[in-house]
């Protein structure tokens, strides 16, 4: 990646570039100029919950289909797809430097999304959405889907409605090679620990610092940056982020193992029942297909240089 040849000043400069950009707030980013206004998407009504009342098995989705409802008779009349995403996560969803595109795993599956509604994979309006805005852009109807790196779990499925997983991480420990924080353990007394508010590394934190005090930033980014900075002494992220930021600054390494696993989603409004199934339906094509699935080849293009010995996708969960 352009940038990433030169020093440590060198990674720490753009890094803070990206920081700056996303510190707009959620800029459009169109992937494609649209040939006329766009409308808004209408502000959500309080919605009609369908979150399961108990909580077992937040992965499990409802089943694919491809019939349109509101929600996806509404994205069509609209002609674009809104999709709040990253801009600061190298390989999932990011600026590329070189062409000035937004880039990465995530950002490929908003536009299959996009080429199965809309009939083409361009016809997307991308909204830089922060960590600790996610839900709330879903619950005020600022966009049709958050493709973001997010975890399901139960207190999200309560407030969002969730995808089926299309990727599975956890929560590890990022810190300078020469730091002696070896894991997310009691090495961690006394230092400073970063993690994005609104993140689940922040809920891990809250339940468990092992002696550490906690900074808590708008973006994962934010906290590398820190890390570079010298402002605080580890990072606890999603294992998968963490990856992206290590390839990003060779000075910085994965500690220890992940802590917990995490299932990433596609969020969406809950009362947006048909998207989520059409959403659903979406990734049963992704994963199709073995080794030439639109999937493997997305993990082979962004994440196995990083990631490596993942071998397929996660296998899906239905609850209906």
């Amino acid at each position: 990646m352009r940038g990433r040849r030169g020093t440590r000043a060198g990674a720490v400069a753009t890094a803070c570039v990206w920081t700056l950009a996303v510190a707009v707030g959620a800029a459009v980013l169109p992937a494609a100029r649209p040939t006329g206004p766009v409308a808004p998407t209408p502000a959500a009504a309080p919605a009609a919950v369908r979150a399961p009342a108990t909580c077992v098995a937040p992965e499990a989705s409802l089943r694919p289909s491809t019939a349109d409802g509101p929600a996806v008779r509404r994205i069509k009349e609209r002609g674009r797809l809104i999709a709040g995403v990253d801009q600061n996560s190298y390989r999932w969803g990011y600026r590329d430097p070189a062409t000035g595109e937004l880039s990465g795993f995530d950002i490929d599956l908003v536009h299959a999304i996009a080429k199965a509604v809309l009939g083409d994979p361009d016809k997307v309006v991308f909204l830089a959405i922060p960590t600790n805005q996610r839900i709330p852009a879903l619950e005020k109807g600022k966009v049709d889907i958050i493709a973001r790196t997010m975890t399901i779990n139960c207190d999200r499925a309560r407030q969002v409605a969730f995808s089926t997983a299309y990727f599975e991480a956890g929560q590890q420990v990022l810190a300078p090679k020469a730091s002696p924080v070896t894991a997310f353990d009691d090495t961690l007394e006394g230092k400073k620990v970063c993690t994005a508010k609104g993140s689940t590394g922040e809920s891990e934190l809250k339940n468990e610092s092992h002696g550490a005090s906690v900074l808590t930033v708008p973006n994962q980014l934010d906290c590398l940056v820190r890390l570079q900075l010298g402002q605080v002494d580890a990072v606890i992220t999603d294992s998968a982020l963490a990856a992206g930021q290590a390839a990003q600054d060779p000075s910085v390494r994965l500690v220890g193992k992940p802590f917990t696993t995490e299932s990433y989603g596609v969020a969406m409004n809950l009362k947006d029942e048909d998207l989520v199934r059409r959403v659903n339906a979406v990734l049963e094509d992704y994963r199709r297909g073995g080794e030439a699935s639109p999937w493997m080849l997305a993990y082979r293009k962004w994440l196995a240089a990083d990631l490596q010995g993942i071998t397929a996708p996660p296998e899906p969960r239905y609850r209906d």
